[in-house]
């Protein structure tokens, strides 16, 4: 069968014919299949969600009992037929239950990977490498400069600078789903044991993967109304970057602004964003990490979307793999 009558890309998002099914639709579908949890690739509205049972729980968190009207949880390397199709889910390694979404009919198998990562990461399921005939790889990081650093030495920053300013509240900015978790797992990891205080757009995230048995330590509200602001003098505050925009943050003793993200690479992003401390920790593939995971499968095709998709393009070309940019539009960074 050909790969691209199998799944193409519509205006809603990638579309199986045969199955009647979306792949991450941006707009509301009779049938979606979704990679994860994030916003950009999980939306409500959908009259039927297929997605692993985390995913489904946090969409429900982030949307409420309504975000569609029927669901079926797709447990990791279960086989489910869908109007004929064959769909499985794997391990992304992105957040907690990220998958890639296998589908295959006649003989030809497309791998959706959505958003995916190779580094070790205690609070999901690790990234499992899936043979197929075309792979389908966002390029978020995509171009040849983009080479992360070891996550624990940014964490090594982040110790460094509490070392040396002892009075200064850090604040730092991370996305409330994955991002904030996996770093404050990484200070953990790190031996930082003091409490760490976190925005209350976290709280319910955070409890979920509490609840699904990850090792967080001690979260305490950022809530100062009721407190002592110099109970904050030194202490590390995580929430997204968005609150870090507004009083909340300037509430704090001698706040010193910090964001995880693959983006603090860019350093006109942390000048833009107001950054002091930037920490390069991301949940995305670098270029060497793409490069090499394509050279792992080795498809017949690679289709590549959302991100910089022409430089890998190209470079698979050079290594006589065809591939192709599928140009979707509504997959942001929000999960980095």
């Amino acid at each position: 069968m050909r790969p691209d009558a199998l799944l193409y890309p519509a205006p809603e998002g990638l579309y199986c014919p045969e199955g009647g099914f979306y792949v991450d639709p941006v707009r509301p579908v009779e049938q979606a299949l979704v990679t994860h949890g994030h916003s950009d690739h999980a939306r409500p509205g959908h009259v039927n969600v297929l997605a692993t049972r985390q995913t489904l729980d946090i969409m429900r968190l982030r949307y409420g009992d309504g975000f569609c009207a029927s669901e079926q949880a797709a447990a990791f390397g279960e086989e489910l037929l869908v109007n004929g199709v064959k769909v499985s889910f794997h391990p992304a390694g992105h957040v907690l239950g990220s998958a890639q979404i296998a589908i295959e009919k006649n003989g030809t198998r497309i791998v959706v990977s959505g958003d995916y990562k190779r580094r070790p990461d205690p609070t999901c399921a690790a990234y499992v490498p899936v043979p197929c005939d075309v792979f389908i790889t966002e390029a978020t990081f995509g171009l040849p400069v983009f080479h992360h650093p070891d996550p624990m030495d940014e964490i090594g920053k982040l110790l460094a600078s509490l070392r040396q300013f002892p009075e200064r509240t850090h604040l730092v900015g991370a996305y409330a789903l994955g991002k904030a978790q996996r770093l404050i797992r990484l200070l953990r990891d790190a031996g930082y044991a003091e409490p760490i205080y976190i925005h209350g757009a976290m709280e319910k995230l955070c409890d979920y993967y509490i609840g699904q048995g990850i090792d967080l330590g001690e979260l305490l509200p950022a809530t100062i109304e009721s407190r002592d602001k110099s109970a904050f003098r030194g202490a590390v505050v995580v929430g997204p970057s968005s609150a870090f925009a507004d009083r909340w943050a300037r509430r704090f003793n001698e706040p010193l602004p910090a964001f995880a993200s693959g983006w603090m690479m860019v350093r006109q992003r942390a000048k833009q964003l107001g950054v002091e401390l930037p920490l390069v920790i991301s949940d995305h593939c670098d270029w060497p990490e793409l490069t090499e995971t394509i050279r792992e499968l080795h498809p017949a095709e690679v289709w590549v979307t959302h991100g910089r998709e022409e430089a890998l393009v190209r470079w698979c070309q050079l290594q006589g793999i065809k591939a192709k940019p599928l140009h979707l539009v509504g997959y942001e960074d929000e999960g980095d």
